[in-house]
């Protein structure tokens, strides 16, 4: 069985690599990591990741709801927000991406597990790829 691959949206370079080494230690594979909108839908065209984990505040033109909607209209892959912001506005426009999942930050290594896995599993589950 292949590795999951899993793309970090994030711009806060730290944070990006603490995400990053947490998602080595549960078993996933990172392929890239992406500070902007734009360089988050190149850097999924090019390593097709399994599951996209998207800040929602980034840095650029490009916020990451609308990176997450590219992302879901051009490669079909499953995004999971990790994001310090919670408002009702942010996460009305969140919500009609469709997301799999929405991590408030601060967050604990296994709520991110958790979520990961159940994402994953709803995408394939929806896709008809894997049986409930």
């Amino acid at each position: 069985m292949t590795q999951t691959k899993i793309l970090v949206v994030e711009d806060e370079k730290i944070v990006a690599l603490g995400i990053k080494k947490m998602l080595k230690n549960m078993g996933y594979l990172v392929p890239s990591i992406a500070s902007s909108g734009k360089e988050a839908i190149s850097k999924a065209e090019i390593t097709f990741p399994d599951l996209v984990l998207m800040d929602i505040m980034l840095k650029g033109d490009m916020d990451g709801v609308e990176a997450a909607e590219q992302i879901r209209q051009l490669f079909d892959v499953p995004v999971v927000y990790l994001t310090a912001y919670s408002d009702e506005k942010i996460l009305a426009r969140a919500k009609r991406t469709k997301p799999y999942g929405y991590i408030i930050k601060p967050f604990e290594e296994n709520s991110l597990h958790a979520t990961i896995e159940l994402a994953l599993h709803n995408y394939r589950v929806e896709k008809g790829l894997e049986e409930t």
